[in-house]
């Protein structure tokens, strides 16, 4: 099943991993090049969810590109629509079918083409409310068939016809698919796929599969052509990436060094570990490998041991507070950020309370709230004990105020440090400003010539702007740069 192909990037050679299921796909990607030829066609594309999605999608526009339709970022103008679903929480089921309401004109005036991806078309009962009340879309594919999307599109073209095309598996990892990033500073590796846990209020082991590990040679590689296209920042990506399994009792600790080896790249950052499979190794291994960011995303979700174990979360509230404390101890100048889920069923008022307790305890860098969300198939949906939305929405915003008073605290540190930060470009709300971030995730704003962009530069922090900071970068080595 398995073909090596050999890669030719700055003068170096990398051996990439293609599978012959891929090369079968070119086959429909040349195909419909041809079906296109002499028109100039547009695609849109909008992702919901978390990173691995927004890596799917990196997918899903590096094979559109391939057929030869370029992008843009308004949907009514496009030849081609493409939705990346998730299935997380319900806003984005709001959001998809909303944008399939808009969609409808736009396909009756102009033809386009509407497809259907992610995580979201491996649920029934979406399938069925789609065939129901929105009959018009062209292409629902899954996440296990992704992949074959070329071939998938060129049926819809060819033979005028929907094509629903998703399978109920735990799926297969496939080397090889092109891949279309919008940076070119930082990138996101998915090392592997699917998760074993069944946490549940988490839809994701059913519909992402169970846990399959990429081969450390193929992510190595992949990686090696990042550094070699001038990328400078890689983040290493799993719905659990501490149960990482090369084989041969390769592991996660033994995938940091590696990638830490790597010439070119200056900073790794991984999502998300999973804090009952946090093992000393790892530990150990963020500690010695200098480019691994000093800054771990340790989901908590709850504070309540009690609610935790509702959660199938299988550690308790004390042996997270270990956990980090260990890891503080090894590693003094850590900082962590976490995600934490509000209104999950049985919560009460002391639950809730042990949840800010350790928001307190810990003192969080970074905190990324979600309220209860019931996602159907799963057992948290089953739980009678449902709290209402008024309470959930009353502890959100307790929550968010101790995480805003925390986060302002955090960031007075800062001010009159010097920060290492790898600068990303001009700032989305001032042009006359470079942005960046620092290691620890901080956005930072400064004045500074265009040419510093993409280059780590020692940045004096002036102000704490709460979601941002603004500093200065030194005329000695602004001048040394320019």
């Amino acid at each position: 099943m398995i073909e090596y192909g050999t890669y030719l990037l700055k003068g170096k050679k990398f051996t990439v991993e293609v599978d012959k299921n891929i090369e079968y796909q070119n086959k429909f990607i040349e195909k419909v090049k041809e079906l296109n030829k002499g028109k100039s066609l547009t695609y849109s594309i909008i992702t919901m969810g978390c990173q691995l999605n927004e890596n799917d999608s990196e997918k899903i526009c590096g094979m559109i590109e391939k057929m030869g339709y370029s992008r843009t970022d308004e949907s009514k103008q496009a030849d081609l629509a493409v939705m990346n679903t998730c299935c997380v929480r319900e806003n984005a089921e709001d959001k998809l079918f909303g944008k399939l309401g808009e969609l409808k004109k736009v396909k009756e005036e102009k033809g386009t083409i509407i497809a259907i991806g992610g995580c979201m078309m491996q649920e029934k009962h979406i399938q069925e409310k789609l065939r129901k009340s929105y009959p018009y879309f062209d292409i629902i594919f899954g996440t296990h068939t992704l992949h074959k999307f070329p071939e998938d599109l060129y049926n819809a073209l060819k033979d005028k016809k929907r094509i629903e095309d998703v399978i109920d598996i735990d799926g297969e990892i496939y080397e090889g698919i092109p891949i279309k990033r919008d940076d070119n500073l930082k990138a996101s590796v998915t090392i592997m796929y699917g998760c074993n846990n069944f946490c549940s209020y988490c839809i994701v082991p059913y519909v992402r599969g169970r846990e399959r590990s990429r081969k450390p040679q193929n992510i190595i590689e992949e990686v090696k052509c990042l550094a070699a296209q001038g990328y400078k920042e890689i983040t290493l990506l799993g719905q659990n990436v501490n149960s990482y399994n090369g084989g041969e009792n390769y592991k996660f600790a033994d995938l940091l060094r590696d990638v830490n080896k790597i010439d070119g790249i200056e900073r790794i950052r991984f999502v998300s570990p999973h804090p009952k499979d946090f093992t000393d190794d790892v530990i150990k291994a963020i500690k010695e490998c200098d480019k691994v960011c000093k800054i771990i995303h340790l989901p908590l979700q709850a504070g309540s041991t009690q609610v935790l174990k509702a959660m199938n979360r299988k550690y308790t509230k004390e042996q997270y507070l270990e956990l980090a404390q260990r890891i503080k101890k090894e590693i003094p100048e850590i900082v962590f950020s976490t995600d934490i889920i509000v209104g999950f069923p049985g919560e009460t008022e002391q639950d809730f309370e042990d949840t800010l307790d350790v928001v307190r305890k810990m003192n969080y860098e970074q905190v990324y709230m979600f309220i209860y969300s019931r996602r159907i198939g799963t057992p948290g949906d089953m739980m009678e004990n449902q709290i209402p939305e008024e309470i959930k929405h009353i502890r959100f915003d307790r929550l968010k105020a101790l995480v805003e008073s925390q986060t302002n605290e955090n960031g007075e540190k800062y001010v009159g440090t010097k920060q290492k930060v790898l600068v990303e470009g001009t700032s989305k709300n001032n042009e006359q400003m470079l942005t960046g971030r620092t290691e620890t995730n901080k956005v930072v704003n400064f004045k500074g010539d265009s040419e510093l962009v993409g280059k780590l530069v020692d940045v004096k922090i002036l102000r704490n702007a709460l979601w941002y900071l603004q500093g200065e970068i030194e005329a000695v080595q602004y001048l040394s740069t320019i």
